[in-house]
């Protein structure tokens, strides 16, 4: 990834449009954010200066905390404690947080930087390790300031401070579940497919337990197409889900200043919705549909942003089966990105319960458990 995290220490710095432009990244670009979230909270305004001096970034993006234990390093930290119904999520209050993430996304238009955060800590997954963390995977390590300091997570803290009053209103909900539930939310609410996530994650513990930095795609390596291999396959993802994954770039926006890629302003980024500014790789960056595919097909506005691994797409030739398919049928783009999506958010985590759990089979509240006879019957007669 190209990016760089550049922390700037400030007295006090609320979600504003200017601060939480994050750059794009080969995962996925991020897009500004406005600074009305507050009403979701009133402790929404983070100290920089308190991310970079806590050795757990801060108190805010520490796992549910109610019991104090000692690490071996004798700092202070928060053991995950069990839910009456699930020990990592507490499946109504997702409910409620999706419901939250909802408002957020119409009032800031933060969706692509909260695909991207669920898509980086989901994205560190080696499946030549079995051991769990070790492995990587979506398990809210992202949260902690050594891995944010990597350079392909730059401008995500501006991610986890959207999400941090949706946190404290449903502490029952682990980071891990809340990145991916917000991810797969933003995705739904641009336009795109309904995403058949499960949930039940369990998060790290401690900053020890990040991933080391170089697990994530660089933007423009010299051998695109190899590279996308080398990291995709290593996560267990063939050739259609690396083209249906990176069909996600039709949302958002890159800034030079940060990433290095893209121009300061087009004319379709120059008046926003949220900071003006970025190139973007869609005309419209903020609706998920298959234009990206069709745009870098036809390579005809220097507005867009064709990055050197979204070029291949059409340059080599297995990647270029699905991307020109996808370019013409965007039922089929939808269908496998869904699919790719949903095992990119699951891969290389730990459920509790082990099979997790979807929130489509929950019951509503207040509302008695569909009946089904199966659950009910010996198979005797």
């Amino acid at each position: 990834m190209t990016d760089r995290l550049s922390t700037t220490t400030a007295a006090m710095v609320s979600i504003s449009a200017a601060a939480t432009n994050s750059a794009a990244t080969r995962l996925l670009p991020s897009v500004t954010v406005s600074a009305f979230t507050t009403r979701l909270s009133s402790r929404t305004s983070l100290s920089l200066t308190s991310l970079r001096s806590s050795p757990l970034i801060s108190r805010l993006f520490l796992p549910q905390e109610t019991s104090v234990r000692r690490f071996s390093s004798g700092r202070i930290g928060y053991s995950t404690t069990s839910s009456p119904k699930c020990a990592a999520s507490d499946p109504e209050q997702l409910k409620g947080a999706r419901e939250d993430i909802k408002e957020l996304l119409k009032s800031t238009f933060c969706h692509p930087i909260l695909v991207r955060l669920g898509w980086h800590d989901a994205g560190t997954y080696n499946k030549n390790i079995e051991e769990w963390p070790q492995r990587g995977g979506a398990n809210g390590s992202l949260r902690f300031e050594i891995e944010l300091k990597h350079g392909a997570n730059a401008g995500l803290v501006n991610a986890l401070k959207l999400l941090q009053p949706i946190k404290e209103k449903y502490s029952s909900v682990t980071y891990a579940d809340l990145f991916q539930l917000a991810s797969a939310t933003a995705i739904e609410e641009a336009g795109g497919p309904k995403i058949p996530m499960k949930y039940g994650r369990v998060d790290v513990s401690e900053p020890e337990q990040c991933p080391e930095e170089g697990r994530l795609p660089d933007a423009g390596p010299p051998s695109p197409a190899s590279h996308l291999r080398d990291v995709f396959n290593r996560m267990g993802l063939d050739d259609k889900e690396i083209v249906a994954l990176s069909g996600a770039h039709t949302l958002g926006r890159s800034r030079p200043d940060r990433s290095g890629w893209g121009k300061p302003e087009t004319k379709y980024t120059k008046d926003g919705p949220g900071a003006p500014g970025g190139q973007s790789w869609t005309v419209q960056w903020l609706k998920f549909d298959n234009s990206y595919f069709k745009d870098i097909k036809e390579k005809k506005d220097e507005d867009l942003l064709v990055l050197p691994t979204d070029a291949v797409l059409f340059d080599d030739p297995a990647f270029k089966e699905y991307a020109e398919k996808y370019a013409v049928d965007r039922d089929a783009f939808f269908k496998d990105y869904a699919e790719a999506h949903a095992k990119l958010s699951s891969i290389g985590a730990k459920f509790d319960p082990p099979e997790g759990f979807s929130l489509d089979d929950i019951p509503a509240k207040g509302q008695p458990e569909k009946f089904v006879a199966a659950k009910y019957s010996t198979g005797k007669d």
